[in-house]
């Protein structure tokens, strides 16, 4: 005789790991894998970018747009942006020497960042001086090319890892033709071009070394100082700037930059 089985209804249960798989362990590890992928995409775009710039004259620069729409929400009249690249062997050689006298002298040696320069800007910040900036013209250009103004340090971060693709990927001689080429000497007057016609009524090619050395002179804030009128700090920062010139050998300093 055969024994009556009894037949158990079975419950599917499903496991305590498959029900945290489809929980909130599973969206972590989506979200986690979404900005793993658009970092990597950020990191690609920008060395394709950088490369590129290599060759192709930037059209235009995060600080010409910003500065744009800054008065344009001001609800004044947008600033016009006057600006033209201008080839390397179309400037005089005055004018990359004497932004490397003003603003990074050790610019043919350094990989990107001065760090005795910024060693003794910290020193200097921290006895109460007034506070100084150490960033290389690379640095500068980083942050003028591609960022924003401000001191976060998101913004630092982004310049710094800028800078050394910029290092990386572009000449010495490159760097400095796009960094004379974009830098600000004026309300809207970006690039050394711009500025020698506008301001001193000449082509960047016909510049001396005191007009280099003039328009170099008011870098550090070319919407407080001018070129066409002078203040007497500027004046004595354009002599300070032809000695440095000067005492740096002229021209031939830079002749491991091309």
């Amino acid at each position: 005789m055969v024994p009556e089985i009894a037949l158990l209804p079975v419950v599917l249960c499903s496991s305590p790991s498959t029900r945290e798989g489809k929980g909130p362990g599973r969206s972590r590890h989506r979200v986690l894998v979404i900005i793993r992928r658009l970092v990597l995409a950020a990191v690609i775009f920008s060395i394709v970018l950088v490369l590129c710039l290599r060759w192709v004259p930037p059209p235009t620069s995060a600080f010409m747009i910003e500065r744009y729409f800054e008065t344009r929400f001001e609800g004044g009249r947008a600033t016009p942006i006057r600006y033209r690249w201008v080839d390397w062997k179309s400037i005089s050689p005055q004018m990359p020497l004497a932004v490397v006298a003003a603003e990074d002298q050790m610019f043919p040696h350094h990989w990107g960042f001065d760090f005795e320069a910024i060693s003794d800007a910290m020193e200097e910040n921290k006895r109460g001086h007034r506070l100084r900036g150490a960033s290389t013209i690379t640095q500068q250009v980083a942050k003028n090319l591609f960022l924003w103004p401000g001191r976060s340090y998101v913004r630092k971060g982004l310049e710094a890892y800028f800078a050394i693709l910029l290092e990386l990927l572009w000449s010495k001689n490159r760097i400095l033709e796009v960094y004379v080429n974009i830098a600000e000497f004026g309300n809207g007057i970006y690039g050394v071009d711009a500025a020698a016609r506008t301001l001193l009524r000449k082509s960047p090619a016909k510049l001396t070394r005191g007009d280099a050395a003039l328009l170099a002179a008011v870098l550090p804030n070319p919407t407080r100082f001018k070129v066409r009128h002078p203040s007497r700090y500027v004046l004595r920062r354009q002599q300070w700037i032809e000695q440095q010139m000067q005492q740096l050998g002229g021209v031939s300093y830079l002749k491991d930059c091309q």
